[in-house]
């Protein structure tokens, strides 16, 4: 039996022993988490949280399924793919009769992160183009490559800023962005789009691909307006690149209506590659790319190989497998739609009481709450916001803020979340502004958000 330790022994070996670069949610009083069950995450005292942040373990902490599978696979065999075994096939073909169009052949490793260098990879080797278009704001992970074309991260002041093989798009932001409110958003959006592309192309430079988020997470829980994928798509593809979609955050049917968020802009929309990962294992690495037999054959000459010791592993099939069994047995798709609609409504409504919830979005369980201090000027309530998320924590509940202000109350959680939590959550964050409207203020240092 492992050694228990106390938590104030925990937190100085975390510091001695853990890069400072490796950060804690609410790093000034970090919480131990011993144990999770569904929805919920006890600490080393048996204190129950509520896990709205959590998208990782998508069916829930600990399911039994899950945990079940995964023990008896490892219990008989767990090896490479170099040796024929079904659960990587089954698996497969899951996936591939959930997409649409040509997307048929798939690679597996372990993240989110190796599923997006990957899926650049092959479109390079496709298109024998480097450069790449994304969104402003975007995260695609933190290998070197993603890194590079991850907005979210090379913005830094600590980093290397923008290289010049990558070309950055507006999000489409149906709030702040400067097509809001218009029934037209979407191709307006897009052609902002092409003009990017066609700015690069003056200049010299070939278009590899388009990645894009399905719905922007880190950069503020966003959903894009009708009619933008599509015509996104339509631009890159006459300059020579493919359409890659990363559903690593939000796929297995979060959105509730659909298995996969990028289906909610139409069925017209068939991107060239699909990346997937976080929520595919429930807190197992497994992460997979799905593709067309084009761009996946296309790797394959002059006997190109691609190996991942523990890509598409036994155990890890077993877990994906046990993930997408359990979204359909327990009707989860359909639980995200119920919960989510009727989360949005309630979170809509407390518009009315607070003046600096400016703006609820979202879907089925993704959603994000923007707090601004002015309605009309927008101006983000960064600070605001973090104090939310600090009483919310002492409350017992746990959120987190995204976005490029640090404003928006980020929603993600397990797919088990019940309206019953749902109600509790709500009555939670009015409560907490109400408390703050009435002359508590805000106790965060210089806007920064400490949660992590």
């Amino acid at each position: 039996m492992m050694e228990t330790l106390s938590k104030t022994t925990t937190v100085e070996l975390r510091k001695k022993l853990i890069s400072a670069a490796c950060p804690v949610w609410f790093r000034e009083d970090p919480i131990k988490i011993s144990q999770a069950q569904g929805q919920y995450m006890y600490d080393e005292n048996g204190d129950r949280y509520l896990d709205c942040i959590n998208n990782v373990c998508h069916v829930g902490h600990s399911h039994p399924a899950v945990t079940e599978a995964v023990t008896n696979q490892m219990a008989l065999l767990n090896t490479n793919t170099r040796f024929l075994h079904d659960n990587m096939l089954l698996l497969a073909k899951n996936l591939t009769s959930s997409l649409p169009g040509k997307l048929s052949v798939c690679f597996f490793c372990n993240s989110g992160s190796e599923a997006n260098d990957l899926a650049i990879r092959l479109a390079r080797k496709y298109t024998g183009n480097k450069d790449v278009l994304t969104l402003d704001n975007a995260y695609h992970g933190h290998t070197d490559l993603l890194i590079d074309i991850s907005p979210h991260k090379f913005k830094k002041p600590c980093m290397d800023g923008k290289k010049k093989w990558v070309h950055v798009a507006d999000p489409p932001d149906v709030y702040r962005g400067r097509y809001a409110g218009d029934p037209n958003a979407g191709e307006k959006y897009a052609l902002q789009l092409k003009n990017v592309i066609d700015n690069a192309t003056h200049n010299g430079r070939k278009i590899c691909c388009f990645i894009l988020e399905a719905m922007q997470s880190c950069g503020g829980q966003q959903l894009y307006p009708p009619n933008y994928m599509k015509n996104c798509f339509k631009h890159v593809r006459e300059a020579g690149g493919l359409c890659i979609v990363d559903e690593v955050q939000t796929g297995f049917g979060r959105v509730g209506t659909h298995m996969w968020a990028f289906e909610l802009q139409g069925e017209d929309v068939q991107p060239d590659i699909v990346t997937i990962g976080k929520p595919m294992g429930n807190g197992f690495p497994v992460a997979a790319v799905i593709t067309t037999p084009e761009v996946a054959n296309k790797l394959a000459e002059g006997g190109h190989e691609y190996f991942n010791t523990y890509g598409g592993n036994p155990v890890a099939m077993a877990a994906g497998l046990a993930v997408w069994e359990t979204v359909q047995k327990e009707n989860l798709m359909k639980h995200a739609q119920e919960v989510g609609e009727f989360l949005l409504e309630e979170m809509k409504a407390l518009q009315e009481k607070h003046e600096n919830l400016g703006h609820v979005r979202g879907i089925g369980l993704f959603q994000g709450f923007e707090l601004v201090k002015d309605r009309d000027t927008k101006e983000p309530a960064t600070d605001l916001a973090t104090e939310v998320i600090h009483r919310l924590k002492e409350r017992h509940i746990l959120l987190s803020t995204e976005g490029p202000h640090n404003n928006v109350l980020k929603f993600k959680p397990p797919m088990c979340f019940s309206r019953e939590d749902a109600c509790l959550l709500v009555r939670s964050i009015s409560e907490v502004l109400t408390d703050i409207e009435q002359g508590e203020h805000p106790t965060a240092e210089n806007g920064q958000n400490n949660v992590g």
